[in-house]
């Protein structure tokens, strides 16, 4: 963003869209007859890395007649994106070595239990080592009696009504298995009740209207697919999918498509518990939005994207106090734009580039001016950005998380900057929130706006601890026995390194805890992983100094020694605030 590309808004709406612009939204002007509408350009994308991934379809109960449709949709869906397709229904298929040749597990529609434990044990391993899981359908009815597979299914089956027509509510269109779909979908299938409501341990995508047809169960919230990360790995779940017919339908084929792509870890999402947001914008209208400056949006299929400019689509209530901003966002090719925080009431869009912080999205710019960064003040890690970022063409999510004049910025789940203002003219917890519309050519698209206020701390955060000279919290050789060391090591985006700070207290990896050894309190005691018990020797608590202390001892966790390279192993010591006892947390 740059005062020099100030100009004029271009007359770029069409019938077909509406247009936001600083005297409201309004209906634009027709197309020239015989032309389609103008509609954002869309990126040309790139094709996906090879892999491979293991389809499984053993049934010890009932067996479902779609599952050879299933498996041949798989197939096509393979070999028209890159991924190789393994079908079998032989559990000797779970060893440790053999799932280390995929990137994701399919279960198709398994029934009952299908797994003895040392092939439940290769799973464990596989997930806390980075794999990924999709279940389908009746992958929520198996393996009843064992607790890991509850959790990595997200619920388990109960009952079913009739099949029967129902509409599907999308709650997220940025995920890759919903963005293709509308606000609803209609569909017939065989539509499960669930045991329990995955909603408060999996990100939902989408939930059935229970209005919609008969035999719904579950009072009204009725999720249907979500995802979530479980164990170390990417875990995704439809209950779709009991008909022949619906694996020749195009629009689930994508829909399994973009679970694929997200278990395998080739696409990016937020796939974190979501409760407690009021939709600012949810794609019905933009009441209570103000265009300040030239340009605007125009408003399409539950769409904002950018037009012309230098302007700013403003929301027109103050927000106050701690909060967290949560939205999605797509560039369509090299493209300019910016979520502003913290500025004044202005019908001038340079109040909020001089009062306020702006959020840039441009993968493209100076470090300091690129995506994820706080515009010409912090650059975002880089590397964690980059491992977080969906390409042009595919859709992005941002959390902004304010608190006190703390800004932590995440990029589909994942913490990319961390910032905090010291300028007593600007307060990130005092002012409004805006889009920017950068200018000529430049089209973002924004979807899906919410904010929650009650607190800014929704529910667990995973991501890198970082230490000492940048390096991440490391468990050695991701390994997953009682007892595996912990240490610091060059940051390299792996399950080793991916830690979840729970709301117990506990820091997690790969399925296990962080734990001091014997629940000791002597300087130089072991900290290692071990299985999670809720003891005192795995509590942990961040400090406002940057240390992380363990309450039970009243120690620090301390990378040890005086010079800090890869293995060097953390321990337990007395807190003194030093570099090596500095931590910054997801």
């Amino acid at each position: 963003m740059m005062r020099t590309l100030f100009r004029t808004a271009l007359g770029l709406c069409t019938a077909a869209v509406l247009c936001v612009t600083p005297q409201g939204l309004t209906p634009q002007a027709a197309a020239t007859p015989g032309t389609a509408p103008a509609a954002p350009r869309a990126a040309a994308p790139a094709a996906d890395p090879a892999y491979r991934i293991l389809v499984f379809s053993r049934t010890a109960g009932f067996r479902h007649s779609s599952i050879d449709e299933g498996v041949t949709a798989l197939r096509d869906l393979g070999a028209a994106n890159n991924f190789t397709v393994d079908a079998t229904e032989d559990p000797a298929a779970f060893t440790t070595a053999n799932l280390a040749r995929y990137r994701a597990v399919v279960f198709l529609s398994t029934t009952g239990d299908v797994l003895g434990s040392a092939q439940e044990s290769a799973l464990e391993q596989y997930m806390g080592a980075g794999g990924g899981y999709v279940g389908v359908h009746a992958a929520a009815d198996t393996e009843y009696d064992w607790p890991f597979y509850a959790g990595l299914a997200g619920a388990l089956f109960q009952s079913h009504p009739a099949i029967q027509p129902a509409t599907v509510e999308v709650e997220d269109r940025a995920h890759d298995a919903t963005a293709h779909l509308g606000a609803t979908w209609q569909r017939t299938d065989e539509w499960y009740n669930y045991r329990t409501n995955p909603r408060t341990t999996a990100h939902v995508l989408a939930s059935l209207d229970e209005s919609s047809y008969s035999g719904g169960s579950m009072s009204g919230d009725h999720p249907i697919a979500w995802c979530k990360d479980y164990a170390g790995g990417r875990a995704f779940y439809t209950g779709g999918g009991h008909t022949e017919e619906s694996y020749a339908d195009p629009a689930f084929r994508r829909h399994l498509l973009g679970g694929i792509r997200w278990a395998a870890g080739v696409t990016h999402a937020d796939c974190r518990p979501e409760t407690g947001y009021t939709p600012l914008f949810d794609g019905t209208g933009t009441s209570g939005w103000k265009q300040a400056g030239p340009g605007g949006f125009t408003l399409n299929d539950g769409t904002l994207t950018s037009q012309g400019g230098m302007g700013l689509f403003r929301y027109d209530r103050e927000i106050t106090g701690d909060y967290s901003l949560k939205l999605d966002w797509k560039l369509h090719g090299d493209d300019n734009s910016g979520v502003f925080l913290g500025f004044p009431a202005s019908d001038d869009p340079w109040s909020a580039v001089d009062n306020g912080y702006e959020i840039q999205i441009d993968a493209t710019d100076t470090a300091d001016r690129t995506t994820g960064s706080v515009y010409g003040f912090k650059s975002a890690d880089l590397a964690a950005r980059d491992a977080a970022l969906n390409p042009p063409g595919e859709w992005n999510t941002y959390e902004l998380r304010v608190t006190g004049e703390r800004l932590e910025i995440f990029l589909n789940g994942r913490k990319i900057n961390d910032f905090t203002n010291t300028d007593p003219a600007r307060s990130l917890r005092q002012g409004y929130i805006g889009l920017q519309n950068h200018g000529d050519g430049d089209e973002v698209s924004f979807r899906n706006i919410r904010l929650r206020q009650d607190g800014a701390t929704p529910g667990p955060r995973t991501g890198e601890i970082r230490g000492v000279n940048g390096k991440c919290l490391d468990v050695d050789n991701a390994g997953t026995a009682d007892g595996t060391g912990v240490q610091i090591y060059t940051c390299n985006s792996s399950a080793a390194q991916r830690w979840t700070v729970a709301d117990d207290g506990s820091l997690r990896a790969l399925g296990k805890c962080l734990d001091v050894s014997g629940g000791g309190s002597a300087d130089g005691t072991r900290i290692q992983l071990w299985t999670c018990n809720g003891t005192g020797a795995q509590k942990w608590a961040a400090q406002s100094d940057g240390t992380v202390r363990n309450p039970q001892s009243g120690k620090c966790m301390d990378a040890s020694g005086g010079t800090w390279e890869d293995r060097t192993p953390v321990h337990l010591w007395t807190c003194h605030t030093g570099p090596n006892q500095k931590w910054t947390l997801p």
